[in-house]
């Protein structure tokens, strides 16, 4: 395998190359198409007030059973120190249970986890609120989960999603729409292959790989319209009960009309940083006083070399990184709890609640 690197690295080595050499033009393209701003020519704000969500689930496969966890914090920013506006807390959700095996429990979990990110988000108090991923993820994640839910009927975490879906959906909803002009939520996802620039200059690599090669620190380009699925959205709401199915369509309705406007940002506050891809709402996107305190957000929120996003959301993602970590130290206790008051042989607790797999993700 080390003998494979050289190869590689040559490889490697004339792409970045050529990248160089076509730099200017491809710059000056990007100038004259009107695209490329500064920072400078922004209306001067006040200092925000920031947070950042991020969340993460675990699913430990055992002999008799399947423990999940799902869970998601809010972290605050670094200037200015706090938010004096009313914070409602926990400012974090968790859920555990144990689950019979089912194929499609983790599909679930990451539902849930998506739906907690989202209620903290809609209710954090603070101008700029980031968001881990894309702002179409969400919708993703629950359609897959309220499909594979219909499969699993019995599974606690098919109980759990038909009562709170639509509250998910409410905080979906408010985060995409954007409404208050006191409150700005951005999406920062750390991977995208989405090309809405770079379709237009027929650029062979991705927007941010690209951008991150032309754009200047303090530079940003001015917003797009997020680049349409190859299949049109959708949410299955079979799932929830009749009573409030209605209300939950009407909700899914408004949020695929909002995710059609939403605009994407990309942003490169200082040298040693790649170019941020940023993804808000129509509503803050093209208001330059409300684009503004993102911009400036972000500035003061990447001003540390060592992290490579904005600080609330590195130390929400390193809080979050843990949970998978702390799944086998559930069963252990668990375990020792069963132990005490278990009737039969104590070797049937050992034995049944012992972990050969663990699945996660965020």
């Amino acid at each position: 395998m080390l003998i494979r690197t050289e190869p590689l690295s040559q490889r490697m080595q004339a792409d970045f190359e050529r990248l160089r050499a076509e730099r200017r033009q491809r710059r000056q393209a990007l100038e004259e198409s009107g695209l490329l701003r500064r920072e400078g020519e922004l209306p001067a704000v006040s200092v925000s007030t920031t947070c950042g969500v991020d969340g993460a689930y675990a699913l430990e496969r055992l002999v008799a059973t399947d423990l999940v966890a799902a869970a998601a914090v809010a972290v605050e920013g670094l200037t200015p120190p706090s938010e004096t506006r009313f914070w409602p807390e926990p400012r974090h959700r968790v859920y555990v249970d144990a689950e019979a095996h089912e194929e499609e429990t983790g599909t679930l979990a990451r539902a849930v986890m998506m739906g907690m990110e989202l209620e903290l988000a809609s209710q954090a108090p603070h101008d700029v609120v980031f968001l881990d991923g894309s702002l179409t993820t969400p919708l993703i994640y629950f359609n897959q989960a309220l499909n594979r839910a219909i499969q699993a009927p019995d599974l606690r975490l098919t109980a759990h999603l038909r009562a709170h879906t639509l509250d998910y959906l409410k905080a979906y909803h408010t985060i995409l729409q954007a409404r208050r002009t006191d409150r700005a939520w951005v999406a920062v996802p750390k991977y995208s292959v989405r090309r809405e620039i770079g379709e237009r200059f027929k650029w062979e690599m991705d927007d941010r790989a690209m951008l991150t090669n032309l754009l200047e620190p303090g530079e940003f380009t001015d917003p797009q319209r997020l680049e349409p699925p190859r299949q049109p959205w959708h949410i299955n709401l079979d799932l929830l009960p009749e009573e409030i199915r209605g209300q939950a369509e009407k909700l899914r309705d408004e949020i695929i009309h909002l995710l059609k406007e939403v605009r994407v940002v990309y942003y490169r506050p200082w040298a040693w940083l790649p170019a941020l891809r940023l993804e808000m709402s129509r509503t803050v996107a093209e208001n330059q006083a409300r684009l503004a305190t993102v911009i400036q957000a972000l500035r003061f929120q990447c001003s540390a070399p060592g992290m490579l996003e904005p600080y609330p959301l590195y130390l929400a993602d390193r809080m979050v990184k843990h949970l998978s970590r702390a799944v086998p130290a559930l069963r252990q206790v668990t375990s020792q709890r069963l132990a005490v008051t278990y009737g039969g042989d104590i070797g049937d607790v050992f034995l049944n609640l012992h972990g050969y797999r663990t699945e996660g993700g965020r």
